[in-house]
């Protein structure tokens, strides 16, 4: 599985200089008025990980293939949009297809770049996107509950759970509260997955600062502006850093980003966060043909990993031969793991650890 993450704001807040930014293309254009970003543009970039290059210098693989998140530039947002303003309904279509939603939100000031609103508030422009994803949700769910309400009326047990399913969904939507946020039972969420609402997609939430703003910025007091959460996420990014960085060689990036009292690059922040948001994580495949980084949910048991790399693999599963990431870079090589005992055949019911490197067995 790849993660995909859309990446979400007003106009002008600096989304499109981060998206070319991250994905180290001039794909989006960026430019100083609303709407520049017409259809959605795609960039797939390498997910960070040192450990997939330390595999590769002991197997000396033919090919070396990371993991990838798409990240998708989605049209600047206005109000109004669920209701067909500026790009409107099309620009919600895409937000559907995304595992997640990273929103830019604007805090630094700058005269030279308009804001849509005509001033820099933090928590107007979330709650804006957050609004118009609501109204979107409410429209479709309304006209679902009022249709499995008049089924209702025959005191039909199936038909009642899902109006009530329904009306829980409509209700909060109403008090402008998330999806995601609502508190449904296992059989209501599985009941309303098809409807893909907007609103139950994970939320990373990014703040476009100058290069200077970024170390010192005070995360609790912005997440206190923004009132998120004790889950979400608020990541402090300065898009014109990124932008420089793209030239860089990974040398000249480390200082560049050390003279600014930086640990990591915005991507690599990013990414990860989306990763821990969505429960990712990655086990890896090694041989002389390639080695290879697969993202799986936290908590996936063997059949279900092998079951990224086919189908076939899951269906066929017959056990996993495995050893831990730390334990296969000790020993060098899989042949002397096996002397040391530190191969281990794993069954059906084996919780895959981040960094396993494995080989499944199956029968076609």
């Amino acid at each position: 599985m790849s993660l995909k993450i859309g990446i979400v704001g007003l106009p002008n807040v600096g989304k499109s200089t981060l998206f070319n930014a991250l994905t180290k293309s001039k794909g989006a254009m960026a430019a100083n008025y609303p709407f520049c970003t017409i259809d959605p543009n795609v960039g797939v970039v390498e997910v960070p990980d040192p450990r997939i290059h330390r595999i590769a210098d002991l197997v000396h693989p033919a090919k070396l293939i990371p993991a990838v998140t798409e990240f998708v530039d989605i049209a600047g947002l206005v109000k109004g949009a669920s209701q067909g303003e500026g790009l409107g309904n099309k620009f919600l279509s895409h937000i559907r297809e995304c595992d997640a939603i990273a929103q830019v939100i604007r805090f630094f000031e700058d005269p030279d770049i308009i804001h849509v609103h005509g001033n820099v508030n933090p928590k107007v422009d979330m709650d804006v996107i957050h609004l118009e994803l609501i109204l979107a949700d409410l429209d479709t769910v309304s006209r679902k509950c009022a249709d499995a309400s008049k089924r209702a009326r025959f005191n039909d047990k199936e038909a009642l759970f899902q109006a009530n399913a329904y009306k829980k969904a409509k209700e909060a939507l109403e008090s402008e509260k998330l999806i995601i946020n609502v508190d449904f039972t296992d059989e209501e969420k599985e009941f309303l997955k098809p409807l893909n609402f907007l609103t139950n997609k994970p939320f990373l939430y990014i703040a476009n600062l100058k290069e200077h703003e970024v170390a010192t910025f005070d995360i609790e007091k912005a997440r206190q502006t923004l009132k998120l959460g004790a889950g979400e996420v608020i990541l402090p990014i300065s898009a014109k850093v990124e932008e420089e960085l793209v030239g860089f060689s990974d040398a000249e990036a480390a200082e560049f980003l050390k003279a600014l009292n930086l640990k990591e690059s915005g991507l690599n922040a990013v990414i990860r966060a989306a990763y821990k948001l969505l429960g990712l994580h990655t086990y890896f495949t090694a041989g002389p043909e390639e080695v290879r980084a697969w993202t799986i949910p936290i908590g996936a048991k063997a059949p279900q990993a092998a079951g990224v790399i086919h189908t076939d693999f899951e269906r066929g599963f017959i056990k996993a031969e495995t050893i831990s990431y730390d334990d296969y870079i000790a020993c060098g090589t899989e042949a002397v793991a096996r002397e040391k005992g530190k191969l281990r055949m794993e069954g059906k019911e084996y919780i895959v650890k981040d960094g396993d490197v494995m080989h499944f067995k199956f029968n076609v």
